[in-house]
Order: C-alpha cells, then sequence, then structure tokens
C-alpha cells in the first residue's frame, strides 16, 4: 500500500455539519453523565446501581500481518502522516490515533490517563511502555468521532514481543466498535498468528469484524488476486472447520460460491473481503478500489453509536428515576411502619400495666393499706378511688373463689406476655433524614426535567440531519 498521504482538502459541508453535529451529541450525552455535580453516573454511585457513561468517540481497531498497511489507512484517513510507514516492522507497540486541539505525542502512562476505560491494559506484563498516543488536529471525514488503535504487525516464526501481544489485542478487541483485519496480497495473510487471533475475536465479536484485501493495487492482474483469494480460502478452511460463512468476493470464480452452498457449516454467515488501496493518481490501476466502502461502514457504526448513546440515555435515566422512586416509597412504608409500631409498642406497654396498677389500686383503697391511705390523702379521695374501681371489684367478685388463683396467675402472665411484645417491637428501622429525601426528590426532578427533555432536543437535532423538520412530532 502506498505511503503517499494525499494533500488534505477541505471536506464538503454537510459531511462538515453532520460530525459536528454528531460530535456535540456525543460530547453533551457523555458531560450528562460525568457531570460531578449531577451526572448520572454521580446519581447512580449514590444509589448504589451500576452504569457506565458513553464514549465520546467510536474506537476502530486496526490488526493484521506485518506490512499489511494499517499504517497507511490510518495516515490517507486522517490526511497527515501521523503513523510511520515502510517494509520495516514499523508499530511495535498500540498506537492509539486521535484527534485534538494540537499536534503531540503522548507515551503509555499519558495514553492510559487520556482513556481510562482502557486502564485494564495496564495488567497486561510490559504493554504500558508500548502504548501511544498520536493526537492530529485534523478534521477531515469523520477522524472527530474515531480512535483508531494501530496493533503491531503480526508475524510467526523466532519474532519476540514485549509483551502478549495476542492477549491485548483481544482484550481491545472487546472493547472496540469496529474491527479491521488487513491481509496483504503477497502470501503473508497467511500468518497464522493473524489466523489464529481472527478466530478468537470472531468467537465473541463477529459483529464488529471487517476483512479487507488491502494493498490491492500491488495484487498484479485479476487472475493473481484470484489465485490469492483462493490461497486465502483454503488455508482457512484447513484451520477454521466452518469459521467463516459464504465467500462473496467480487469477480470469484463461481464454483467457490458453489463450494461454499455444500457445506452447511460454511453458510451461517455471509463473507466478503473487499479489495481496497490508497488511491495514487500518479498510478494506473484497473481493480476495483472500495476504500470508500471502508468510509461509509465507519460512518454508518458512528450514527449508530449515536442511536445507542441516546437510547442508552434514556434508559438509564429510567432506570435511576426508578431506583429513586423505589427508595423514596420504600422510606415512606418504613415511617409508616415505624409509627404503627410506635403506637402498639405504647399501646402493649399500657396493656401490660394495666392489671398490676389496678391490683395495686384495689390494695390500697379495699385492702389493708386502706387505712394509711385516708390519713395520707384523706377519706374523700379514697371514696373516690373505690367508686372507680368498683367495676374491677364486681368483676373480681364474679369470679368463683376457688378459681381466684388460676385467673390471678393468668392475668400476672398476661402481662408479662404483653411486656415483653412490646419490648420487641421497640425495633424501629432506619429512615432517611430530611436533607437525604429533599436531595433525591431534587435528583429525580433534575432527570425528570432536564436530562430526559435534553435528550430529546438532541435527538431531535440528531434526526434533522436526515429528515424534514415539519416530520418530527
Amino acid at each position: 500500500m502506498s505511503s503517499k498521504v494525499k494533500q488534505r482538502k477541505t471536506a464538503n459541508e454537510a459531511t462538515l455539519e453532520t460530525t459536528g453535529v454528531n460530535e456535540k451529541i456525543l460530547r453533551e450525552c457523555h458531560e450528562l453523565y460525568t457531570d460531578p455535580q449531577s451526572g448520572l453516573v454521580k446519581i447512580a454511585e449514590e444509589l448504589g446501581v451500576q452504569i457506565l457513561a458513553p464514549r465520546k468517540k467510536i474506537t476502530v481497531l486496526l490488526i493484521g500481518n506485518h506490512s499489511a498497511g494499517k499504517s497507511s489507512f490510518i495516515n490517507w484517513y486522517v490526511e497527515e502522516h501521523v503513523q510511520k510507514v515502510g517494509v520495516a516492522i514499523e508499530t511495535q507497540g498500540f498506537s492509539f490515533v486521535t484527534s485534538g486541539k494540537k499536534r503531540e505525542s503522548l507515551t503509555g502512562n499519558a495514553t492510559l490517563h487520556l482513556y481510562p476505560h482502557f486502564q485494564s491494559l495496564s495488567e497486561i506484563d510490559g504493554v504500558v511502555d508500548y502504548l501511544n498516543t498520536e493526537i492530529s488536529t485534523s478534521k477531515q471525514k469523520k477522524f472527530p468521532l474515531i480512535t483508531f488503535v494501530d496493533s503491531p504487525g503480526l508475524v510467526d516464526g523466532d519474532m519476540k514481543y514485549p509483551f502478549d501481544v495476542n492477549e491485548a489485542i483481544i482484550w481491545l478487541g472487546g472493547l472496540a466498535d469496529l474491527i479491521f483485519v488487513f491481509f496483504d496480497p503477497i502470501g503473508q495473510a497467511l500468518c497464522k498468528r493473524t489466523l489464529n487471533l481472527v478466530e478468537a475475536l470472531n468467537k465473541h465479536h463477529p459483529d464488529r469484524i471487517r476483512f479487507y484485501l488491502s494493498k490491492a493495487d500491488d495484487a498484479g492482474n485479476e487472475t493473481d488476486r484470484q489465485r490469492q483469494v483462493l490461497n486465502l480460502f483454503s488455508h482457512y478452511t484447513e484451520i477454521s472447520k466452518g469459521f467463516f460463512g459464504t465467500f462473496f468476493l467480487r469477480r470469484v470464480m463461481i464454483q467457490i460460491a458453489q463450494e461454499l452452498c455444500k457445506r452447511p457449516g460454511l453458510n451461517r454467515q455471509g463473507f466478503d473481503m473487499p479489495t481496497i488501496y490508497i488511491p495514487n493518481p500518479n498510478k494506473t490501476v484497473r481493480c476495483t478500489n472500495q476504500i470508500e466502502d471502508v468510509c461509509k461502514d465507519i460512518e454508518k457504526t458512528i450514527t449508530q453509536t449515536v442511536q445507542n448513546t441516546l437510547n442508552m440515555l434514556e434508559k438509564d435515566s429510567e432506570k435511576l428515576i426508578g431506583a429513586m422512586k423505589e427508595k423514596l416509597d420504600r422510606d415512606v412504608e418504613t415511617r409508616r411502619r415505624n409509627r404503627s409500631n410506635v403506637f402498639w409498642k405504647v399501646a402493649y406497654y399500657l396493656m401490660s400495666l394495666t392489671f398490676p396498677m389496678l391490683m395495686v389500686l384495689s390494695l390500697i383503697s379495699h385492702g389493708g393499706l386502706q387505712g394509711v391511705t385516708e390519713a395520707l390523702v384523706g377519706r374523700e379521695y379514697v371514696s373516690v378511688l373505690q367508686s372507680a374501681l368498683a367495676p374491677v371489684k364486681v368483676a373480681w367478685n364474679v369470679i368463683p373463689r376457688d378459681y381466684e388463683r388460676t385467673v390471678f396467675i393468668v392475668l400476672v402472665g398476661l402481662s408479662i406476655a404483653l411486656f415483653f411484645l412490646a419490648s420487641w417491637l421497640h425495633t424501629v428501622k432506619p429512615t432517611l433524614s430530611t436533607k437525604r429525601r429533599n436531595a433525591l426528590m431534587h435528583m429525580v426532578s433534575h432527570v425528570e426535567k432536564s436530562v430526559i427533555p435534553r435528550k430529546k432536543e438532541l435527538y431531535d437535532q440528531y434526526l434533522r440531519q436526515c429528515v424534514a423538520d415539519h416530520d418530527l412530532i
């Protein structure tokens, strides 16, 4: 693939406008999540709910054998020479290429600080020293919305990597939105390490992988390209045992398609490998260049990411509102139960003390302490007390003398039981403080009246790029 990068030219206004709107939407969605005062992530942490802030850019991971043209493609897309290219293995580590305010290069630790969601990559021994980020000011195509991850060239044999390159690529594939696999046309595509990695990635992320036959302008004539595709496919069928689906490639012999249709294991998914190369006006090439289709695939992923981000914003908002309202409703129910427990606690205490109090009052008004009571408070007060306790005396006299002891024991036992029941009901569950309740209600109001309406406004801005204003409700 030619390393020559064409001169940067001004993108058309529609592309710039679309990129600007999508960039703004993704940025604002990210801020709605990460705002330190009222962001959804902060609210979720307080509620113990797990949500993740969306990224502001999509991640495109490029893998392939040594000299497959990965770095050249990035340079062409960015329209700036940010990556070294050549026959030698120029990319020995992982290089992140992103858009920013000024041209800058970052080392491993700075890269992980810039991309905290890649922090777990540091757990792979030796990889941090082979991480770097190239920041470009380019605004070409959709680059402001993309982070390219250029991986080390893959080779077999005695080549020693300073870290576990397979583990690192598989881990990055889990976070990437797109995985571009570049195969060169000179036989290096049969690198076993590349094929093993592609097979491993396809097990978990088949929808993210795209295959490209790069440097197609160096592949010779049409017969040579067909032979290379045949060789590549025959090697895949030997190692993958049904890994790839129907093999659709332009101008490839009909017999290949017929052979694929005979194999049920190869009919599970379509397999396409467009031919791409860096356009060079000084070079005459007769093969089809589908490199613009790569750009369209990136644009499609960006638009899908914008939609997914807006949809996730709504779902997370509803999830947090539900969690907060549930917490408030539980607090209301807890307060109601606490009031009920307090009421019955007091009632049981009073009932447990009723019989002992009546016994004592009867003793001092009718029993042996009557004289002492009259001397202390006077006969008139004792008479009033006797009148009040007259129903109790009548009820007690109704009880046969043989059962008085039994009734007495039952009443004492009932008083003790009521006392312990009242003690058991003393447990009052903790409730939210007034300050905390007000804070939760404020957060509910913020999400309902600020975040969700803002999400609708952002969705309208997104839709205005493709539909008329009168179509928006």
